[in-house]
């Protein structure tokens, strides 16, 4: 923080100067009101810098998580969020604890992507009622919501508030495009509210009158016996908390040099700030991609960015209150209809899309799902499928080919084993649950023959199911009097073929080999102690050239 604390200043009034309407909005829309979202910025900012795990990244109210806690302000007023908020924060330390922030890694792109797209049509949809200048209709879907206040406004349409909405985005968005270190979301709202004072627009609503200054911290608003019914708000708050958070330090890491951040500690710092937030009135936080995007952009080397941040945002608190309150809702919903806008890479959609048909699925069935059902439930959905798709994938890795296939042709060598009723395969990719049920079928198909030679050594992962499938193929196979050499098992492989009894079935008969050509050999004499082949016949030198693995 010593070595430079001049551009670290910048950098955090910079990110106050664009935080503030965030803040302000984004708590007017989880309704608890403005209020909310300037302490949630001051107390969860400046405790999220100092414990988190990233140097660069900024803390507050963001979107996302407004998108999770509208239901619950419905359906446990604005008590159950604190309460939701508190609890989630013992979540996230717990998580930090147990070191489950490297699981992030495992979120595949196409999810993020399209969690991003449906939050940011969930956001935008959320600005409609005040952007139209009508009270919030009630209902907890945002599609529903947004189609009430349509029809709300077209039985008495006032255009004022639409055109501060979109006069205040267009200008974000246009300015951004121009001059993109010029933060014009302040330069909009303060020319939007001078617009509405000076013109006498009384018919547009403004925040309300704010406490000039944050509360005493309490306990008060927690109910004991509401807390079992805010386990499960809890668990996806906490959840969504430690996604966003890890997502925009990842993003911030991408941006700069040298940088890295500690998941962990980030999940730990996260947690602080949300036992903390909830004590003065704040609802839950999490790491801001816009903001911290801001912090990297405008030079922040350490956390004194962050620290400064949420020192001038507490300062605003203090002494610009009854300035704050006069800004129009219809200028803040245009600054988040713009940040909506701006959530969307349109290139890293394209790309997704054109990627692969399964990479466009994932992303789609996200943003829907982010869109109709729930952020949290999305991710699952999306993390389901793309796991769902990826087993089939790797499942058709597998495969039972003849050992002639490494050269590419059929040899008199593979003619003569056939000729004394002999087929040898070698099994590659994995043979796991996804893929073993295939492999039984196909080799128990097996017609005219009297020994199996199975190679093993290209197998590349083992599962229990692939080794009970095994061991049920080599029994059916034994009962059609077939008997079955297996070669190459690999050192790792045999804790799992051994567990399961395939392994002491094969060494029961004395039928596992080191090599191909030695299972070959034992076939051949298999087949001459049981009358196939004739006695005086001698041992082929070498069975098949085939390569063995290392």
């Amino acid at each position: 923080m010593r070595r430079n604390p001049r551009r670290d200043l910048l950098a955090g009034l910079t990110v106050a100067v664009v935080a503030l309407p965030l803040a302000l909005g984004f708590g007017v829309s989880s309704g608890l009101g403005a209020e909310a979202g300037l302490a949630t910025a001051v107390i969860a900012g400046a405790l999220a810098a100092v414990f988190g795990g990233s140097n660069l990244q900024v803390s507050g109210p963001t979107g996302a998580m407004t998108v999770v806690l509208v239901p619950i302000v419905a359906d446990h007023g604005p008590s159950g969020v604190l309460t939701v908020g508190l609890m989630a924060g013992a979540i996230l330390v717990a998580l930090a604890l147990l070191r489950a922030g490297g699981s992030m890694r495992y979120v595949p792109a196409p999810v993020v992507e399209g969690f991003t797209l449906g939050i940011a049509c969930v956001i935008g949809l959320q600005q409609i009622p005040n952007a139209l200048g009508v009270p919030a209709p009630e209902g907890e879907r945002v599609l529903v919501v947004a189609w009430r206040a349509f029809a709300e406004f077209a039985r008495t349409p006032d255009w004022t508030a639409v055109a501060l909405a979109l006069s205040v985005a267009a200008v974000m968005l246009l300015g951004a495009r121009w001059r993109p270190t010029v933060p014009f979301s302040v330069l909009a709202v303060i020319a939007a509210t001078l617009v509405v004072q000076i013109g006498g627009l009384d018919g547009v609503r403004p925040i309300g009158e704010l406490p000039s200054g944050l509360p005493a911290p309490s306990l008060a608003f927690v109910d004991v016996g509401a807390l079992s019914e805010l386990v499960a708000p809890a668990v996806a708050v906490a959840a969504l908390a430690a996604l966003e958070s890890l997502l925009s330090a990842s993003v911030a890491d991408g941006m700069t040099v040298g940088q890295r951040h500690d998941a962990d500690r980030e999940l730990f710092g996260q947690g602080v700030a949300n036992l903390a937030a909830p004590l003065f009135g704040g609802v839950p936080a999490t790491g801001a991609i816009a903001r911290t995007a801001v912090n990297v952009r405008t030079g922040a080397t350490s956390r004194l960015a962050s620290l400064a941040h949420a020192a001038v945002l507490a300062a605003i608190v203090f002494a610009a209150a009854p300035l704050v309150s006069k800004i129009p809702l219809a200028a803040l919903a245009g600054v988040l209809l713009a940040t909506a806008v701006r959530m969307v890479e349109a290139g890293s959609l394209r790309a997704m899309a054109r990627a692969t048909r399964s990479d466009a699925l994932i992303l789609v069935l996200t943003a829907v799902a982010t869109l109709v059902l729930d952020l949290v439930l999305a991710v699952i959905i999306g993390l389901a499928v793309a796991g769902l798709l990826a087993l089939r994938a790797v499942a058709r890795q597998a495969r039972l080919a003849p050992l002639a296939l490494d050269r590419g042709d059929h040899t008199e060598e593979e003619h003569e084993l056939l000729a004394e009723h002999i087929v040898a395969y070698r099994l590659d990719g994995p043979l796991f649950f996804a893929a073993a049920h295939r492999f039984l079928l196909e080799l128990t198909e097996l017609a005219d023959v009297r020994v199996v030679v199975l190679r093993l050594s290209h197998v590349s992962v083992v599962d229990a199911t692939g080794a009970l499938v095994l061991k049920d193929a080599v029994t059916k196979l034994r009962r059609r009097g077939i008997a079955v050499m297996v070669s190459g098992i690999r050192p790792g492989h045999r804790q799992v073929l051994d567990s399961v009894g395939a392994l002491g079935l094969l060494r029961h008969e004395g039928r596992e080999y080191a090599t191909t050509p030695e299972a070959i050999n034992a076939a051949r004499e298999h087949l001459r102690l049981t009358g196939v082949l004739p006695a005086a016949r001698a041992p082929h030198p070498a069975p098949l050239p085939v390569r063995e693995a290392p």
